[in-house]
């Protein structure tokens, strides 16, 4: 009998050569900054422009003395402009402005929250339908009626046409797997894109205005339907599509009475998705003119009136939350109502609409009666409070993160020379992902530096990298004891579920109390708005763990704390790396919008050039540096996942 030799186990270090080059490779970048720190870091001035900036000027100029004799403007940009206009304008007429003469709209107030409410006991029963009515008519209390009809009336013009467009292609894409090719990389880079990308191109071609926000809106809401459609269709079971065939029907009788039915839940989801991130882009689309919370809320962020930008916020998540219990319960199995309560509330719904056509105390939300000034007076109060009493926690915890984390990734990154950092970026998405990441990533930096904007591009990452450092620790944290405690997971669930249903305008506003106008104020505010999503999935993570590992490791005396080091954690690993790339992305869609708040950086030049015209093409820029980032950032966490996984 031969011996076979073990084989022998090679050298620790050698087991680890890549961790080793990936601290050498920082090291040196370490080394290299101290001798050549503010060397060609490519600064630009808050007022200077490059040649790239006064040339799109100048074609908006050029744009704008042709909007009325250009044929693709007269016969393409503008009709699509008018028709969309008179479409919200109609909405507007109806439920939130003065028209056809009338001192008020066609439908008063009362009349809108009988509808809300019929609505809502029809399609998701009489606890929601109360909801509803309550939430309505708070709206109303704030003082806010007119401003949250407004808004209202942008989010169902955008949902509308989202859904017009949105569920087709979600069909043909369900349908067609050529399609769903197609499809899926447009609407993986739409949903990458922040928010604020939208605006800036479409203004000029669409100016600013009702319009260019509803098509802002509708073309960041449309993903979502196009998406969860096209997947809805996919999951119908195989064999009821085949069964349908072999009794003779065609794929148009297939199409409306099996699979649009066996998928009607799902794509009642998607549009509850399409309506959450509508309302998410109307009140942004402020910056452009939009009507209704959102201008409220831009505002008083720029006066920093806390308790008028709280009082509007507090309105937007009320409304936030009516629209998705109701959509949601649409989506979920319930009773139907009797015959006469569907009847009976169709008749009060009737009188009400009457009565808020005819009367003006039920057409004009009356005054009398309001809280709106208490709310912003108590918001105001507190911010005074917490500023005169809590400076020690508060300015404590803003100084140790500015100090310790901020400030120093700040000027590794911005003090740097840019060949450095695009060499060390290069390198790194190498080691993490191979030449295909490494690629997408040097074409990334060569259009940083060609938007001018090299400099602000590099803050806006350190404050993302840094966002996202701390809601990992806090999603790993949180999301744990979430997958190992069923309790906590019932407790916490519906909080994180009703913070994903707030627009990211509403995050601003409690921590400009706290912390006033500043990058950390951005920051903390991407934190808490990028959390739920990470913190859900790593808890959805380390629940799918098998409990018969996790099992057999506690029975081989494992702690609680080693089975989730060396177990959990490591098993749930592409939990890990999906709710790094999902933080990455909401995080920086968030740290832009903290332009608002003295966040800086592109942020700041993307809201600089909507307010100052001969900005405007610098503003556009930082919008194309945004996505840039958000691209090469997403690219990377997946190459990361998908080498990780694997």
């Amino acid at each position: 009998m031969v011996a076979v030799a073990a084989p022998r186990q090679l050298p620790r270090v050698f087991q680890h050569k890549k961790s080793l080059i990936f601290a050498g490779i920082v090291l040196a970048w370490l080394v290299l900054w101290l001798v050549f720190r503010n060397v060609g870091t490519l600064a630009l001035g808050a007022a200077d422009l490059t040649p790239l900036h006064r040339w799109i000027n100048d074609v908006n100029d050029a744009v704008g003395a042709s909007r009325n004799s250009n044929p693709l403007f007269l016969y393409f940009f503008n009709e699509i402009r008018l028709v969309i206009d008179e479409f919200v304008t109609f909405i507007q007429a109806l439920i939130a402005q003065p028209s056809f003469g009338r001192p008020v709209p066609v439908i008063g107030w009362l009349g809108v929250v009988a509808i809300a409410g019929f609505v809502s006991l029809a399609v998701a029963g009489w606890r929601i339908a109360l909801l509803a009515v309550a939430g309505f008519v708070f709206l109303g209390l704030q003082g806010l009626w007119q401003e949250s009809m407004d808004t209202l009336s942008l989010t169902l013009a955008a949902v509308v046409i989202s859904l017009l467009i949105g569920i087709p292609l979600g069909i043909w894409a369900g349908l067609s797997d050529r399609a769903n090719r197609v499809l899926t990389p447009v609407l993986d880079f739409m949903q990458t894109m922040p928010t604020f990308v939208y605006l800036a191109p479409l203004t000029l071609f669409f100016l600013i205005g009702p319009a260019s926000a509803t098509i802002a809106t509708l073309i960041y809401a449309a993903p979502p339907a196009i998406r969860i459609t096209a997947h809805a269709i996919r999951s119908v079971p195989r064999n009821t599509v085949e069964a349908s065939e072999s009794l003779g029907a065609t794929w148009q009788q297939t199409l409306v009475k099996v699979l649009l039915p066996s998928a009607r839940k799902t794509i009642v989801l998607g549009v509850n998705q399409t309506i959450m991130a509508a309302l998410a882009m109307v009140t942004i689309a402020a910056l452009i003119d939009a009507p209704g919370l959102g201008k409220t809320v831009v505002k008083a962020l720029q006066t920093l009136d806390v308790g008028t930008a709280f009082n509007a916020g507090l309105a937007i998540v009320v409304l936030a939350i009516v629209l998705d219990r109701v959509t949601t319960a649409a989506a979920s199995e319930r009773r139907s109502l009797p015959r006469w309560a569907l009847f009976g509330g169709l008749g009060i719904t009737g009188v009400c609409v009457y009565l808020s056509y005819t009367y003006l105390w039920a057409a004009e939300f009356q005054t009398d009666v309001e809280i709106g000034s208490s709310i912003r007076k108590g918001a105001t109060a507190v911010t005074e409070w917490a500023q005169d009493s809590l400076p020690v926690i508060t300015d404590g915890f803003k100084d140790f993160v500015t100090f310790a984390l901020i400030n120093p990734l700040q000027a590794l990154l911005a003090e740097s020379p840019w060949f450095l950092v695009a060499l060390v970026i290069v390198a790194l998405s190498f080691m993490i992902g191979g030449v295909r990441p490494a690629i997408v990533s040097a074409i990334c930096i060569g259009l940083l530096i060609a938007t001018g904007l090299w400099q602000d591009s590099m803050i806006t990452l350190a404050s993302t990298l840094v966002a996202t450092i701390m809601v990992m620790v806090l999603g790993i944290v949180v999301g744990v004891w979430m997958g190992r405690s069923r309790r906590a997971d019932r407790f916490i669930r519906p909080v994180l579920d009703a913070a994903q249903v707030m627009p990211a305008f509403v995050y601003l506003v409690p921590f400009l109390a706290l912390f006033s106008a500043s990058r950390f104020t951005a920051i903390i505010a991407a934190v808490v708005f990028a959390a739920p999503v990470a913190i859900k999935i790593i808890a959805d993570g380390i629940r799918a763990v098998s409990p018969a590992t996790v099992e057999a490791s506690t029975a081989l005396g494992s702690s609680s704390w080693q089975t989730i080091v060396k177990v959990q954690l490591p098993m749930a690993r592409g939990a890990l790396t999906l709710a790094a790339n999902q933080g990455l992305i909401y995080v920086l869609s968030m740290v832009v919008v903290g332009g608002l708040v003295g966040a800086g950086a592109l942020g700041y030049d993307v809201v600089a050039g909507f307010s100052q015209g001969q900005l405007y093409g610098k503003g556009l820029a930082a919008g194309v540096a945004i996505v840039v980032l958000g691209v090469m950032l997403d690219r990377l966490t997946q190459a990361a996942a998908k080498r990780w996984t694997n």
